[in-house]
């Protein structure tokens, strides 16, 4: 279990001051500071250069963070691990087109054919889902986006494409395709930054010599649901997953458009540590394949 000073000091950094620090750990703001008063006298050091208003670090408090945060981790996925040995309870994270389309109901077969098992899903984009997984909060992560091939282990799900769509009522809608320079020319509505699938459009646009300065976003926004309502009431067009809007295609409500010689293919991965729970993780990723449509 990781020593409660260092997670007030932790926590102090995180947040930026005593006050809100001593909001969330439920301690007075006098506690606080003899948290951090022991730490600098057991290390002979000093951890900030402010202590009041600039809650700035010096270069021990920098590596104490540093390795503070190591520790945190360990703690984290001692823990993780520790009960799942009794619960038998595993968290997944997931990025949104794969957690709002793909998973849910493989994991719903899972449950079923595994009743000793609970597996908890969080949904968040692909730069949360791989921090969560460095800090031990989940055991697997399921990502659309870009990440470090070296330092995480991996292995691939299914293929997936972007693709382009609008309302029936967009002005593309009757063009058999469009350039990317007429998409970029429109009100393209896309998600976040750190988004699985706004790091694969933009890796694409930038092997063609396009940069995020060339063009102007309309909208950007982090629900998936909401881009599809926006585009189906013709306010924009947006770059999405295929496998996000096919009923939408299919039902006619949303349309799609070939972008002239801009094919943008891509992988949903499964990712994990390699110290992670091998035998769920090993089930958990061949009932996916073998039940995935």
């Amino acid at each position: 279990m990781i020593d409660f000073k260092l997670v007030t000091f932790l926590t102090v950094v995180k947040v930026g001051n005593f006050t809100r620090a001593a909001n969330i750990l439920n301690l007075t703001q006098p506690a606080i500071s003899q948290h951090i008063k022991y730490l600098e006298n057991y290390y002979g050091v000093k951890l900030f250069k402010n202590k009041n208003k600039n809650m700035e670090l010096t270069e021990e408090g920098k590596i104490l963070f540093k390795y503070g945060r190591q520790v945190e981790s360990i703690s984290n996925i001692v823990h993780m691990k520790l009960k799942d040995s009794v619960n038998k309870r595993y968290i997944v994270g997931a990025t949104l087109t794969i957690g709002g389309y793909v998973i849910p109901s493989i994991i719903g077969e899972y449950k079923r054919e595994n009743d000793d098992i609970d597996v908890i899903l969080k949904v968040e984009n692909t730069n949360t889902v791989t921090k969560m997984l460095y800090k031990g909060e989940i055991e697997l992560g399921v990502i659309e986006g870009i990440f470090d091939k070296e330092k995480i282990e991996y292995t691939k799900f299914k293929e997936d494409e972007l693709i382009l769509v609008t309302s029936p009522n967009h002005k593309f809608a009757n063009k058999n395709f469009v350039t990317i320079e007429e998409v970029l020319g429109d009100k393209l509505i896309l998600r976040e930054s750190g988004s699985g699938t706004r790091q694969i459009f933009e890796e694409h646009l930038f092997k063609i010599g396009i940069t995020r300065g060339d063009y102007n976003i309309y909208m950007e926004i982090g629900n998936i649901s909401a881009i599809v309502s926006l585009v189906k009431s013709n306010l924009g067009c947006t770059i999405i997953s295929r496998e996000a809007v096919k009923e939408n295609i299919k039902d006619g409500s949303l349309k799609e458009i070939k972008i002239k010689n801009f094919n943008m293919k891509r992988e949903f991965n499964f990712i994990h540590l390699k110290d992670g729970n091998e035998k769920f993780i090993k089930s958990f990723i061949n009932f996916c394949k073998e039940n995935s449509v």
